[in-house]
């Protein structure tokens, strides 16, 4: 109420729109791995750090320098290249690549002062430094296919999801790790390592992907063996009696790498692939039958039975998206479930995603009311403030039903969400429902013979 003192006219504003909801960042993932280096003093170690670009990237963690041996014998050359255990840079790469933007980089210390941290404490230190921060809604472990024990692995991933269920806006994309062993075999050993606690807050995918990045090296970190006759050289690529003497042999030797190409678990691609679909459709569609860039195919050709299995599996539940091929169209993401692949309400990855989106958005907007008198008049400004936000979401499409009132609802009030004695301990409840649209994985078509008629 405004108190006036002198007489006079006064020009008073009232306010009559409610607040609004702004939608939260949906595909903002933090990606937790190795590094080449976390800045001066080691202060970035475990320090989520937002980065925007692969340049960004490299300014603040460095880019790797590859191992490769090669071997020159009679006009042969056999290469081994050691195959890298970071995979940040290449992951960069391919998220930036598949449609992703800002992200936070984790960066684990590899060697940790105190020998008697393990590599599992180190991904949960990381994981636990993700709390603090507002704005990650993915999470990646980067690195983790490659620990030392896979149990470890797997527990890790169970830290994760625990973390997701904790904050509630969260979801984990996880790796399954490729081995020498069949489709089944690897299906099989996650289902079994990954547990039963919070599996609607990520999604797994299979197999590994060919990539067209090559590895990144110098002339010094390349070893080159050959033979001269009955004498045996040891240089690296650079050195003078390779690059300046025998230049033949050393153009051989580049061409030979260049043709090599990276193999990566999938997930940071696929973290890409969610940013990408999010901004130009909509946290509604499902991050699938889409195509991913940079990728010359999945490292195993999946059967229509393999696939099968890995989409439903009548005992665990345990749903793992394959990454297919298709003659015409590329390399395809050919899967939208979650890992709960038995739950009716959280069977697809967009379902789940815009709740969390939805949850998020309404829960920031409506603060502004923390403190405000619990009456009728708040209750009516925040129900005005929901019900604008899930009318836009039903417009765009991210809503199913032919009519608003199909599509959501939101209740508050006393006697319909509260009671007197939630309103006298300062509880202000409302109610949202909402109709979420789900993809269309089965797509069935029958067909009928028209008989001819006489």
């Amino acid at each position: 109420m405004n108190e006036f003192k002198t007489p006079g006219v006064y020009i008073v504003e009232r306010s009559v729109l409610p607040e609004s909801v702004s939608g939260v960042s949906t595909a903002i993932p933090a990606f937790i791995g190795y590094t080449e280096k976390a800045g001066v003093d080691k202060e970035l170690f475990y320090k989520p750090t937002r980065v925007t670009s692969l340049n960004n990237y490299v300014e603040q963690f460095g880019a790797p320098t590859e191992t490769i041996n090669v071997e020159a014998k009679d006009d042969e050359l056999t290469l081994k290249i050691t195959e890298p255990k970071k995979l940040m840079y290449y992951g960069m790469q391919m998220f930036f690549a598949n449609g992703g933007e800002s992200c936070y980089i984790v960066a684990l210390d590899e060697n940790n002062d105190d020998p008697t941290v393990t590599e599992l404490q180190k991904y949960m230190m990381a994981v636990d430094a993700l709390e603090l921060e507002d704005e990650p809604t993915l999470i990646v472990l980067v690195d983790g296919v490659n620990m030392e024990n896979a149990d470890d692995y797997y527990s890790a991933c169970q830290y994760v999801l625990s973390h997701c269920n904790k904050i509630k806006n969260r979801f984990a994309i996880f790796d399954v790790i490729e081995t020498n062993n069949s489709t089944d075999t690897d299906i099989l050993a996650f289902r079994g390592g990954i547990g039963n606690q919070h599996l609607q807050y990520s999604a797994a995918y299979y197999p590994y992907l060919k990539t067209v990045l090559r590895y990144r090296y110098s002339d010094d970190s390349v070893n080159v063996t050959y033979l001269d006759g009955d004498i045996e050289y040891n240089h690296p690529l650079g050195h003078e009696e390779i690059k300046i003497k025998r230049t033949a042999l050393y153009n051989e030797i580049t061409k030979v790498i260049a043709n090599q190409t990276v193999t990566l678990p999938p997930a940071t691609a696929v973290a890409g692939l969610y940013a990408g679909v999010d901004r130009e459709r909509g946290v509604w569609k499902a991050p699938a039958n889409v195509s991913l860039i940079s990728v010359v195919g999945p490292t195993r050709k999946l059967s229509e039975e393999e696939n099968d299995r890995m989409n439903v599996d009548e005992g665990s539940g345990k749903s793992i998206n394959a990454i297919r091929s298709f003659t015409g169209k590329g390399t395809l993401v050919w899967g939208a479930r979650t890992l709960a692949g038995n739950s009716n309400e959280w069977r697809y990855v967009p379902v789940r995603r815009l709740f969390n989106y939805v949850e998020e958005s309404i829960q920031k907007a409506t603060s502004y009311a923390v403190f405000e008198p619990n009456t009728a008049m708040t209750w009516l400004k925040l129900k005005t403030t929901v019900e604008s936000f899930l009318e836009s979401l039903w417009r765009q499409g991210g809503l199913a039903g032919d009519r608003a009132e199909d599509a959501y609802f939101v209740q508050v009030g006393l006697g319909t969400t509260m009671t007197s004695q939630d309103i006298a301990e300062g509880r202000l409840i409302i109610r949202v429902g909402m109709a979420a649209v789900r993809p269309a994985e089965f797509i069935i078509i029958e067909f009928t013979h028209k008989l001819q008629q006489s």
